[in-house]
């Protein structure tokens, strides 16, 4: 089974990515109107899955394609780089195949639970590759900022499994979903589980309006959970291995910032071609003030993805505190560098690049949404960062998402 102690190779990982290539020439030529109509990319989720790629995290003897987490924040920049919408909800549904995956191989659980975990899973897998289900994963409630922070939806022991009531804000993937993945607490009972709703289950409802800066296509309503009787094979860990996710491995919150990695190369791109006149009114690469304005892009980009690649690298479990330092400099670097890139492109190409259909203004609404993404904003990671190495363990904590 692919896990961080057996890596995906690196030939694997450029057709991997490649594959998300082929498809990208399509993907971002629907990205405007999904960005327009605030819609969900419906089609581009029809294409992933006649690619297998809704499998791409699921391991290779379960019918998946086997990839490895540092395998998908490769792949996941490049869907980025196509449509941010649809990179930022394919990583919902890939953080659920890499938790019950890579990352659940990883962390401790008995016999007993990793035999029922072994069973669950691959059903849950079957689901995917068989059935093209999708998977959302809204673990947002807006209470408190961390991973095992905050939770406040219940879930009641009930005859053959659970009733939940709650909610979620964020909930990308409303109404698109075939699962919405949820964590939530029982009673009196701190630990983290993590539990798997079926969309059409009674109880189950979306609500608000959907009209955001950007990342429109995501459309991600607040979800309502109204004592939601969901089976005891819908939790997906056992008790107590999602809070080990935050502890041992909590590079897995990164996943997002892989789309806006995504973000900047696609803004790199458009530049590149609007100064060299391929996009837009005409060539501007012999301007000086221009030529000064790509040095600095390039400068900006290169810190941010060199930073992104190095830590990508480091991703597993247990890792050093240094290491879980870098991760949060990643978020930070990664998440404010895509929307001042954004900006530094709109300064370097002027005015007229900001008129649609050009790209360059969707790209700087979609990178302008990163920086809020809870569990780690840019707030939380700095606050750590700022505490790390000035306190103690005890008030820095270990290394925690």
């Amino acid at each position: 089974m692919t896990s961080g102690r057996h890596p995906t190779p690196p030939a694997r990982q450029r057709q991997l990515v490649g594959m998300v290539a082929d498809l990208g020439p399509t993907f971002a030529e629907r990205a405007a109107g999904y960005d327009r109509d605030a819609r969900f990319p419906h089609e581009n989720y029809a294409d992933l899955r006649a690619a297998g790629l809704l499998g791409l995290c699921v391991p290779a003897e379960y019918g998946g394609l086997g990839a490895d987490f540092a395998t998908y924040g490769l792949v996941s920049e490049e869907l980025g780089r196509h449509c941010g919408s649809t990179a930022l909800t394919f990583n919902m549904h890939t953080a659920t195949m890499l938790l019950c995956g890579q990352i659940a191989d990883d962390l401790e659980m008995s016999p007993a639970d990793r035999a029922e975990h072994e069973r669950r899973r691959a059903a849950m897998y079957a689901g995917v590759i068989s059935a093209g289900h999708i998977h959302a994963q809204p673990f947002s409630e807006g209470n408190a900022p961390g991973a095992t922070a905050g939770v406040a939806t219940l879930a009641v022991p009930a005859d053959g499994g659970w009733r939940l009531t709650g909610r979620k804000i964020f909930a990308s993937l409303s109404g698109a979903a075939d699962r919405h993945n949820v964590i939530c607490v029982a009673p009196d009972d701190p630990t983290i589980r993590f539990m798997s709703v079926p969309t059409g289950s009674e109880g189950l409802s979306f609500t608000g309006d959907w009209d955001p800066l950007g990342m429109r296509g995501t459309v991600s309503l607040t979800l309502l959970l109204e004592d939601v009787f969901v089976p005891a094979d819908a939790e997906l860990l056992p008790a107590g291995v999602f809070d080990q996710v935050a502890s041992r491995w909590p590079h897995f919150y990164l996943t997002l910032s892989f789309t806006y990695l995504g973000i900047m190369r696609a803004v790199m791109d458009f530049t590149d071609g609007y100064l060299a006149g391929r996009i837009g009114p005409g060539s501007r690469r012999d301007n000086p003030q221009k030529q000064a304005g790509w040095a600095e892009m390039q400068v900006s980009y290169e810190r941010a993805h060199a930073l992104a690649r190095h830590v990508l690298a480091e991703a597993g479990v247990d890792p050093t505190p240094a290491q879980v330092r870098r991760a949060w400099a990643s978020m930070v670097s990664t998440m404010e560098t895509a929307p001042e890139l954004a900006s530094l492109a709109v300064r370097v190409c002027g005015g007229r690049s900001l008129l649609r259909p050009h790209t360059l203004e969707r790209l700087y609404r979609d990178a302008r949404c990163g920086a809020t993404m809870l569990p780690w904003s840019v707030e939380a990671c700095l606050d750590r960062l700022g505490r790390a190495g000035l306190l103690d363990d005890t008030d820095t904590g270990a290394p925690h998402a």
